[in-house]
């Protein structure tokens, strides 16, 4: 079995369409990708108890323009958004599970 991997990745207007090495193609409102951010900044971090503290985020417009994105290794997809935010890493697994829930 071969890794999933992402074939094409394209913004067309306020969506990231992700077409996947298996023929899937996944669309998200960039809205909530951003939202969906999995970086300690924008989903919290764990204490040493387990417990998790979510901060809270004000967003603006400019925090859902996708400015651009890069590959990191094999695994994962890191959006830079017309904020400034860059932080997260969307991993693949993670991508095709939040198109799975949506």
């Amino acid at each position: 079995m071969t890794a999933l991997q992402i074939a094409r990745v394209q913004a067309i207007g306020s969506e990231l369409a992700i077409a996947w090495s298996d023929g899937v193609e996944t669309y998200f409102k960039l809205e909530e990708l951003r939202r969906a951010c999995p970086c300690a900044i924008c989903g919290g971090e764990a204490d040493v108890m387990g417990n998790v503290v979510r901060p809270h985020n004000d967003y603006t417009a400019k925090s859902f323009e996708l400015a651009g994105y890069e590959f990191v290794g094999g695994y994962g997809l890191q959006p830079r958004w017309g904020d400034g935010h860059s932080t997260g890493i969307y991993s693949f697994a993670y991508l095709r599970r939040l198109a799975e829930a949506g």
